[in-house]
């Protein structure tokens, strides 16, 4: 049975990360991905330049559209961009028994600001719903840090893909068992735009075919460092993965 995954994010005009990079991530995994657009960004790989957000009442139409017809195997959360659209999500997810990746999308690769903080506190109750949230270091920063995280009891990974160094370091802390670490060596490159994304859509699609926590997230992590290994070097600025080039046999599970 293929994988459901409905995708509640922002469009990336640039096509490196958001709705465009989860599409590409899904599909490469053999999944079917579905999408409630959240906002429309004029960006590229040098930076956002503009954000318009969709309206409330659009957002829960297209997500009640796609859950009353094609039903729903997992849930990936991104950008929001407003208090009243994190809030209609959580009114719609309420309920749903499928795994839900929130990618608490705050700040982008160039550094733009992408949720108020008004916004973030909206967040809570996303975070309460999901089974797994993925901030990376600003934003976990922005979430009050690891202290804060864990004084919610839910799951979280933090991601270290933008600390210093030259050994990148994911993080999970689950409540009541120990932390689990990945660590590799970093990847020397400036086309990252859209790894958020890609980890967060690759986690849920696997956890929505029964995957475990665990395995989800060191197939993904795997998926991500193939991608930004193949980069097409696209743009003047973090320039977009290559999930073109993993088209096939699935070579970098190896």
């Amino acid at each position: 049975m293929i994988v459901r995954v409905l995708v509640i994010a922002g469009s990336d005009s640039g096509g490196g990360a958001g709705i465009q990079a989860d599409i590409k991530t899904i599909t490469l995994l053999g999944g079917h991905a579905m999408t409630a657009i959240t906002a429309l960004t004029a960006q590229n790989t040098c930076g956002v330049a503009q954000i318009a957000a969709v309206s409330p009442a659009m957002v829960a139409a297209q997500i009640d559209a796609c859950l009353s017809d094609l039903g729903v195997d997992a849930v990936k959360i991104g950008m929001l961009g407003a208090p009243a659209i994190a809030a209609v999500v959580a009114d719609r997810l309420e309920g749903l028994r499928v795994p839900v990746v929130f990618d608490p999308v705050m700040i982008a690769t160039s550094g733009a600001l992408l949720a108020d903080a008004a916004t973030v506190a909206a967040f809570e109750r996303l975070m309460a719903l999901a089974t797994l949230t993925t901030p990376n270091v600003a934003e976990l920063a922005a979430l009050g840090g690891d202290a804060a995280m864990r004084a919610r009891t839910i799951a979280y990974l933090a991601k270290g893909g933008d600390a210093a160094g030259d050994t990148v370091t994911d993080r999970l802390v689950v409540p009541g068992k120990p932390d689990q670490v990945w660590q590799a060596a970093r990847i020397a490159t400036r086309h990252t735009h859209g790894t958020g994304c890609t980890l967060a859509s690759a986690i849920a699609t696997r956890l929505g075919g029964g995957a475990s926590l665990a395995d989800a997230i060191a197939d993904a992590r795997a998926l991500v460092r193939a991608a930004l290994k193949a980069a097409p070097g696209l743009g003047q600025g973090h320039g977009p993965l290559g999930h073109g080039a993993l088209v096939g046999p699935p070579s970098w599970r190896d």
